[in-house]
């Protein structure tokens, strides 16, 4: 056991004196912190335990906060908050008021860089290093990156500005689901090691200069060598296409062998240039329960940390199984449907379409602007595509949706899951902008069920479309809401998807303060009920939209926007939605009560306009 816990050590700074004996067992006390912590909060465990080590090493080697760690995604940066200082705080992680779940930069010097979605890490590591170049300073600058996120275009962008700008900096490949192959045979593993001796480097240099300095004939035997380099590399160096984007490529090495990790990093801190070190790590390591089932556990809630079983698992289907039940039941019927998802088949609910109909469902991998335009590829090749995407990761693809689909007028159709406020993974999870970025496209139907019924007729109503079709549920069950629309004699309450219950309950309460409310349901957010709306205002002088999104640009907006252009000016609009901000993190109920979009709060609002 180590002296100290863990919460009394004065990371980093104690890191760089322990003892060989005390670096042996860090490891598995981190892991059993983490594994003790994340039972009761809840969290992206399997991740974090396969990066104990390579964290370590990483804190070991290098000098945070002068070094730049960047950490693409950031769910795994839990060991890095725990090794710079915030070990206490793990019991609070993504709770209100807590500790984030990502890389945060008000919350630590250490965290240089905010990341919640993919493949952003090379890109502004590659920024970090020019600037650090143009300062004339020499600090490190390291990129974590995994391997899921190399699927993502963003990533090779990254590096091929890297290799070009020939900045110094590091770039750490965590591959934890072996997407990149590993190497084989002998002569493999030899020039692999070859790889990571400074002799091997030098010599590379030396012969250079020699070959170079013949007269005549010297830079012609030069460049046959390094052809010849080249043709053997191609043939068995995996890392070949790193090597011809420029960086140096060092591996694979064991990512659980934490005197490897360090003698590579400090090798690699020696090199000149741009440097890829591929680490090859375990899902789950260390706790058989993730090891044996990490996409359980890359994001999961409370949970008992000897059988694994999630403490808070409920029997009622979410909207994403609803949709997953309801497209396998369309494709059964139609063998035109196929369905297109960014490397979260499990997340949107398609574990059993895949199973059915595995050569109809197509993982793009985390490549959300690719997946769009091969659906509209697919449409024009007379399929019925449905892209599976949460709400937050779905804007990556603004471009392709406009240009590639809606201006085409494809019939494709965007099942976004995890609309609306998703609660602990905070503001870059949040899907609180879709409407915003959907509702000015043409050609695009925009529905939005209320419960899980509503999603199963929305998507027999999409598929008959021949056009483009987004339909925006929320996280969480998909429970039916029994709510009849009511008319009201003081105001009306347009609500959009989920918004349709707290609406209802709202009106309640205002019945006992005397304020007579309607509540009405809208399925459809465009093409706007154009007709509907301009009743309500014939009824009451007095409208209240409810949404799910951003006031900014949302469905209240275009309702406002609406009445204008009609000319209607003695009706009062109220748009109640989240505020033109990014939402922390936190339980939702606790944030739909902070920003009053539970029934009291938005009762509350209402009864103030109302009496102004």
């Amino acid at each position: 056991m180590l002296k100290k816990k863990l919460t009394e050590y004065n990371f980093p700074e104690d890191l760089k004196k322990m003892t060989e004996k005390e670096l042996e067992l860090l490891p598995y006390e981190i892991r059993d912190y983490l594994i003790e912590n994340v039972s009761k909060t809840g969290g992206h465990l399997a991740s974090n335990l396969g990066v104990v080590e390579l964290t370590i090493a990483i804190h070991k080697v290098f000098e945070s906060p002068t070094d730049k760690i960047i950490w693409d995604v950031g769910h795994q940066s839990y060991i890095h908050k725990i090794l710079t200082g915030r070990a206490a705080d793990m019991c609070t992680i993504r709770a209100y008021e807590g500790m984030s779940g990502f890389p945060k930069r008000d919350e630590s010097v250490h965290d240089c860089f905010e990341t919640g979605h993919s493949s952003t890490s090379i890109s502004a590591a590659t920024g970090f290093a020019v600037a650090r170049d143009l300062a004339g300073k020499n600090h490190e600058i390291i990129a974590v990156i995994g391997d899921g996120a190399l699927t993502g275009g963003l990533a090779y962008e990254g590096l091929n500005n890297a290799g070009d700008s020939k900045s110094k900096m590091i770039v750490i490949l965590n591959d934890n689901g072996m997407s990149i192959n590993k190497s084989t045979g002998a002569i493999a593993r030899h020039l692999s090691k070859l790889r990571l001796s400074t002799t091997y480097l030098d010599l590379k240099k030396q012969l250079k200069k020699t070959l170079k300095g013949i007269p005549c004939v010297g830079e012609g035997i030069y460049t046959g060598v390094e052809l010849l380099r080249d043709s053997i590399k191609y043939a068995i160096i995996q890392g070949a296409i790193f090597e011809e984007f420029g960086f140096k490529y060092i591996g694979p090495i064991d990512g659980h062998k934490l005197n490897d990790l360090i003698e590579t990093l400090t090798l690699a801190k020696t090199m000149e240039g741009p440097v890829l070190i591929h680490v090859l790590t375990t899902k789950g390591k260390g706790y058989k329960n993730a090891e044996n089932n990490p996409n359980k556990f890359h994001g999961i809630g409370p949970f008992d940390p000897t059988t694994g079983v999630q403490l808070s698992s409920t029997s009622e289907e979410s909207f994403s199984q609803v949709f997953g039940n309801k497209i396998q039941q369309l494709a059964a019927k139609d063998d035109k449907i196929v369905v297109v998802c960014a490397a979260m088949s499990d997340g949107t609910g398609l574990e059993k379409f895949r199973e059915e109909f595995p050569d109809r469902i197509f993982d793009v991998g985390i490549a959300e602007a690719h997946a769009v335009t091969f659906a509209a590829g697919l449409a024009q090749g007379g399929l019925k595509p449905v892209v599976a995407i949460y709400s937050t990761f779905l804007q990556r693809a603004y471009d392709q949706i406009l240009m590639d689909v809606c201006l085409q007028n494809l019939p494709v159709i965007f099942a976004i899951d995890r609309a609306g406020n998703v609660g602990q993974d905070g503001e870059t999870h949040h899907g609180i902008f879709d409407l915003s970025y959907l509702e000015h496209m043409p050609n695009l139907t925009i529905l939005a069920p209320k419960d899980g019924q509503e999603l199963s007729e929305m998507m027999e109503y999409a598929i008959s479309l021949n056009g483009p079709c987004a339909i925006r549920y929320p996280r969480g069950t998909a429970s039916d809401v029994m709510i009849e629309q009511t008319e009201g004699s003081d105001v009306e309450i347009w609500a959009v998807g989920k918004m349709v219950s707290i609406g209802a309950d709202a009106c309640e309460l205002l019945k006992k303060m005397n304020i007579d409310a309607g509540i009405i349901n809208v399925k459809r957010i465009k093409p706007l009920d154009q007709a509907g709306i301009i009743a309500s205002t014939k009824r009451v002088k007095h409208i209240v939209t409810l949404e799910d999104n951003s006031v900014i640009g949302g469905f209240g907006q275009q309702l406002s926007s609406l009445l204008l252009e009609k000319g209607i000016l003695d009706v009062k609009v109220t748009n109640i939605g989240w505020p033109d901000k990014f939402i922390e993190h936190g339980s939702i109920d606790e944030l739909f009560e902070k920003y009053g979009l539970d029934a009291r709060g938005v009762a509350e609002r209402i009864r103030k306009a109302v009496e102004r």
